[in-house]
């Protein structure tokens, strides 16, 4: 399984969105119109979250389709996961999403 995520802001609007691919075939997809006091990051890191719950709610038996790698142009969301230091909500969210498929048996 593959996500691709992605946040956007320009003068007057704010997106994110997210697409769940299974071999190839579109599973989810994800389109959010945000708030303006929305920053790019925090769009793109709702991107993650609700790509994150599209998975959770992917129901499959098959072992090798419980793998899935998101894909996301942010760096600075990247390094804020892995920063232990760093406990803004949304980051959060992201930890507490991905423990929760882990212990479900997900490899993210």
């Amino acid at each position: 399984m593959q996500v691709y995520t992605d946040g956007s802001k320009c003068e007057k609007c704010v997106g994110s969105g997210a697409v769940v691919f299974i071999r190839k075939e579109i599973a989810a997809q994800i389109k959010l119109i945000l708030d303006i006091r929305f920053s790019n990051n925090q769009a793109e890191q709702l991107a993650i979250i609700k790509a994150l719950e599209a998975i959770e709610s992917i129901n499959t038996t098959d072992k090798s389709a419980s793998t899935a790698t998101v894909i996301t142009d942010s760096r600075i969301t990247l390094d804020s996961s892995q920063n232990a230091n760093n406990h803004a909500y949304l980051i959060e969210e992201i930890r507490k999403r991905i423990s929760t498929l882990e212990v479900s048996d997900w490899k993210i």
